[in-house]
């Protein structure tokens, strides 16, 4: 799967980490497989797209399906962060243009930034000693 996942129970801290080719299926996916679980409800949130060598570009109109659907899953009372990087030209703009969509939706309870490094993300998310995750394990 382009797209692999960990939970960090004690930061309260979903990290994904995509890689090769990613198709709006992978994203969708991830999507519906982590966020439909009731263990995560609330949970911030770190995307890295750092390594991913191939964007199949989706259309205007599943981005904006794809924000529908992640808002739909958010827990009702539950405000939390999600964090893209995204190094590459055409991931930032994805993730902007689907952080613009959520930002649109006022039942969207997950604030999303996208940031060119770790770093950054990290300090959005106020983590810190966070060891990187591989996306191996």
């Amino acid at each position: 799967m382009p797209i692999e996942y960990q939970i960090d129970r004690d930061r309260k801290l979903v990290l994904a980490k995509a890689r090769g080719t990613v198709t709006d299926e992978d994203v969708f996916g991830y999507q519906r497989e982590v966020w439909s679980r009731d263990d995560v409800a609330g949970y911030d949130e770190l995307v890295d797209m750092s390594e991913v060598e191939h964007i199949a570009v989706p259309s205007v109109d599943r981005v904006r399906q794809l924000a529908s659907l992640s808002v739909n899953m958010d827990a009702p009372s539950l405000a939390s962060k999600l964090a893209i990087i995204a190094p590459q030209d055409v991931a930032f703009g994805l993730g902007r243009m689907y952080a613009t969509y959520r930002g649109m939706d006022p039942q969207s309870k997950k604030q999303v930034e996208v940031f060119r490094s770790l770093g950054e993300a990290l300090a959005f998310l106020g983590v810190t000693g966070l060891e990187p995750f591989r996306g191996d394990a």
